[in-house]
């Protein structure tokens, strides 16, 4: 018998086949089977979480994190940011769970499971907002071109259409 978070537990069954457990909570004995056991996650804030995402007919699991809880009295929510990551991209995303959501499930990371490499993650992050700003250079100087532009090459074409309507 040991205690284990204020509850004592005690095994039964054979050596390495345990399959029932007598807890004592509050001066009360209860016989758990394990087969049947219900296991309890309690999660906090900043908590690491594998999320299990559903996408088309497959799931596809993401390192994330537990960012908040909303305790709506109707539907109390878990808010979860995850990452998604490939070659070439990282979305950094954020979902909220509750018993209306159907797609997506989370389950505390373990120690074994293969560690998100952050670095790798910040180099593509940063990778990308190099290209956005690229992209928005480009944008802002064609937008330029068509303000100086414009009414040289076909401000009396338009002219004459705005006219005759």
């Amino acid at each position: 018998m040991y205690t284990h978070f204020g509850v004592q537990v005690r095994s039964l069954g054979g050596k390495g086949m345990e399959t029932k457990r007598v807890i004592e909570i509050n001066g009360i004995k209860m016989e758990v089977d394990l087969r049947n056991a219900k296991r309890v996650d309690q999660f906090k804030v900043g908590d690491p979480v594998k999320v299990l995402v559903k996408n088309y007919s497959s799931y596809d699991c993401y390192p994330g994190v537990i960012v908040g809880f909303d305790e709506f009295k109707n539907l109390p929510s878990i808010n979860v940011c995850y990452i998604e990551t490939s070659y070439s991209e990282v979305k950094v995303k954020f979902k909220i769970i509750n018993e209306k959501v159907e797609d997506i499930e989370i389950a505390p990371l373990q120690e074994f499971d293969q560690k998100f490499d952050l670095n790798n993650a910040l180099e593509t992050l940063d990778a990308n907002i190099l290209k956005r700003k690229r992209e928005l250079e480009d944008a802002e100087s064609k937008k330029e071109w068509f303000q100086k532009n414009y009414g040289k090459y076909f401000g009396s074409f338009f002219d004459l259409e705005d006219e005759e309507n």
